[in-house]
């Protein structure tokens, strides 16, 4: 099997972003947005993804972190595409991942088509001094260059870091589902179109 790995660099006036991925990882997670809150994300889909992510990100956050927020999901969408040879993956991807009283479900398609559907009603608007409201311009961003179709669902819950975090949970195990190499079909593309 060929090494799933890429960095990819984006340097705009707003924000200069590397990231390095390793699809076939230990969930390893070095990364530097200034954003903590952020980072604690990055560390669930590293570690419940067994990928390994290596960031750092500089960005205008004396203005606010929407443009560092939405640049580094934008980064991490490209790395993830020019990592991931679609070639005997499992394509679909799905996890429930609960916190005390908040579930969330995460369900990703490797279609080649970017796709969000993305449901979270927050009970408050920042969590750690984070906006929220970013969460949705990260998997955008994602999305968007990874070319994938995301449904995100959170279920119920009361706690706003409860949910956001079952979220991105699941969104690492959802996506080390989607990435796994299907024994039966490993050398297929996993489409009756036969391409992604």
């Amino acid at each position: 099997m060929s090494l799933r790995q890429a960095t990819v660099e984006r340097n705009t006036k707003e924000t200069q972003i590397k990231v390095s991925v390793n699809l076939d990882g230990t969930g390893e997670l070095n990364s530097d947005t200034g954003l903590p809150f952020l980072d604690h994300m990055l560390d669930q889909v590293a570690r419940h993804g067994l990928i390994d992510i290596t960031v750092k990100a500089v960005g205008d956050l004396h203005i606010d972190a929407h443009h560092t927020v939405e640049d580094l999901g934008i980064t991490l969408g490209q790395a993830f595409y020019k990592a991931l040879d679609r070639k005997g993956i499992r394509r679909y991807g799905h996890a429930y991942v609960p916190l005390d009283e908040a579930l969330s479900r995460v369900v990703i398609d490797f279609s080649g088509r970017p796709g969000l559907e993305y449901h979270i009603p927050f009970t408050r608007g920042a969590v750690g001094g984070f906006d929220v409201d970013l969460f949705h311009e990260f998997f955008q961003g994602f999305v968007n260059h990874a070319l994938v179709t995301l449904h995100i669902d959170n279920l119920r819950g009361v706690n706003s870091h409860h949910q956001i975090e079952t979220v991105f949970k699941a969104f690492g195990r959802a996506l080390r589902m989607a990435m796994e190499i299907d024994p039966r079909s490993s050398d297929v593309i996993p489409s009756t179109k036969g391409s992604l």
